[in-house]
C-alpha cells in the first residue's frame, strides 16, 4: 500500500540536510519496499520568497493528505523585517495548529563516543536516554487575547497562557503511554507554586495518573527542572510540559548531548500522524557551505518510519547505521572532539557514509 509524505526543505541549511535524509529514504524506500512516494513544498521564508505567504493553501492541503510530514529547518535574518504574520514562524505555528500535532517528542540521547562533546563531564551523561513531552498546540504561544496598545502614552504588549483541561488530558495520557513504554517514570514540570494554570496542570495530571498505577509520577517546577538538567540530567525518564516551558528545557537537553545537530522531533495527532523535523533552525551562518551536520534530520526520518508508518525494521536500519558511522570517528565538525580517530567531514559526506552503513547491515 503506497504511502505519501510531504517535503518541506525549508530556508537556511534545510535544503542541505533535507537532501541527505531523502538519499537515506530513497535507499530504505527500495531495500524495504516500503512504497513510499515523496510530494515536496516551499516552506516558510522559501514560501515567502515564491508567494508572498510561509505557508500556502496548496501546500497546507498536501500535508493534510499526506501521511507524514518531513521538515529540514526554517527562518532567516532577512525575514525579521517582514510582517509578523507573514514571518516563517507563523507558518510553522500554523501548520501545527491547522493539523492539531499536540505532542511533541524530543529525545535526548548521547551516542556514548561523543561524551567528550557535550559541555558536562563525561559521567553526566554517558548513556543519557530521556524524552521530552511538549504540549504543541496550546499555552502562552496561542493563547488569546495577544497584542500591543498603548495605556496612558506607554507601549504595552501582552500575552496569555491558557490551558484547559481537555488539552492537559490529552497530553498528559500521551506521556504516560511513552513512560509505559520506557522505563515507568514521568516528570510532569510546571510552575503551580506561581501560576494558576499550573494549578490547573498539575491537578489534572494527578486525575490522570490514577489510569496509569504503574507508572511513578513525579512533580517539578520548571525553574528546578532546568537546573536538574543540567545537575543530574539521567534522573529523568520522561518530562511532560508545557508548550512554553517545554522549548526552552528540550533545548538545554539537546546541549546535554553535544550538540543540537544530533537531535531529531516528532510533533504528533491524536491518531499518530506526525511532522519530523531536527531540532535545530536554519543555521544561516553556515548556509550553503556544505558543513551542516544531516544526522538529526536523518534520524527524525528514522522517527517517522517508527511511529507514524510503523516500518521498524526500516527504521532500526537507520539508526543502527547512524551508530555506526558515529562508532567509525566519521564527524560533522559540530561533533567533532580534536581525537586522532576522528575523521571530520561535511554534510554530503556524512549522508554518504549513512548509506554506505546501510548498504553493509
Amino acid at each position: 500500500m503506497t504511502k505519501k509524505i510531504v517535503v518541506l526543505p525549508g530556508d537556511g541549511i534545510g535544503p542541505e540536510i533535507m537532501n541527505e535524509a531523502s538519499r537515506v529514504l530513497d535507499v530504505v524506500n527500495q531495500s524495504h519496499k516500503l512504497g513510499i512516494e515523496v510530494d515536496t513544498h516551499a516552506f516558510g521564508g522559501a514560501s515567502y520568497d515564491i508567494d508572498g505567504k510561509p505557508l500556502t493553501e496548496t501546500a497546507l492541503a498536501a500535508c493534510r493528505e499526506a501521511d507524514a510530514i518531513l521538515m529540514g529547518s526554517i527562518g532567516g535574518p532577512q525575514y525579521d523585517t517582514a510582517p509578523r504574520e507573514l514571518r516563517p514562524e507563523r507558518g510553522l505555528l500554523r501548520l501545527r495548529s491547522e493539523l492539531d500535532l499536540f505532542s511533541n517528542l524530543r529525545p535526548a540521547m548521547l551516542f556514548p563516543e561523543l561524551a567528550s562533546a557535550s559541555s558536562l563531564k563525561s559521567e553526566l551523561v554517558a548513556g543519557l536516554d530521556l524524552m521530552i513531552l511538549r504540549e504543541l498546540t496550546g499555552g502562552i504561544y496561542f493563547g488569546q487575547p495577544r497584542g500591543e496598545e498603548t495605556v496612558d502614552g506607554k507601549r504595552m504588549s501582552f500575552n496569555t497562557m491558557v490551558y484547559n483541561e481537555d488539552e492537559i488530558e490529552r497530553i498528559a495520557r500521551s506521556g504516560f503511554e511513552i513512560a509505559r513504554s520506557r522505563n515507568k517514570r514521568l516528570c510532569s514540570v510546571d510552575k503551580a507554586n506561581v501560576l494558576e494554570v499550573s494549578e490547573l496542570w498539575r491537578a489534572v495530571v494527578i486525575e490522570v495518573s490514577k489510569d496509569y498505577p504503574d507508572i511513578e509520577l513525579s512533580h517539578m517546577y520548571v525553574d528546578n527542572a532546568a537546573m536538574q538538567l543540567v545537575r543530574e540530567p539521567k534522573q529523568f525518564d520522561v518530562i511532560v510540559t508545557s508548550n512554553l516551558f517545554g522549548d526552552i528545557l528540550s533545548d538545554a537537553a539537546a546541549m546535554l548531548t553535544g550538540s543540537i545537530g544530533m537531535l531529531p522531533s516528532a510533533s504528533l495527532d491524536k491518531n499518530g500522524k506526525g511532522l519530523y523535523e531536527p531540532v535545530h533552525g536554519s543555521a544561516p551562518d553556515i548556509a550553503g557551505q556544505g558543513v551542516a551536520n544531516p544526522l538529526a534530520t536523518i534520524l527524525s526520518l528514522s522517527m517517522m518510519l517508527r511511529y507514524t508508518l510503523k516500518e521498524a525494521a526500516a527504521a532500526d536500519a537507520i539508526d543502527k547505521a547512524v551508530s555506526a558511522v558515529i562508532s567509525g570517528g566519521t564527524r560533522c565538525r559540530d561533533i567533532a572532539s580534536g581525537q586522532a580517530n576522528e575523521t571530520v567531514v561535511g554534510t554530503v559526506e556524512m549522508g554518504d557514509a549513512v548509506i554506505a552503513a546501510l548498504g553493509n547491515a
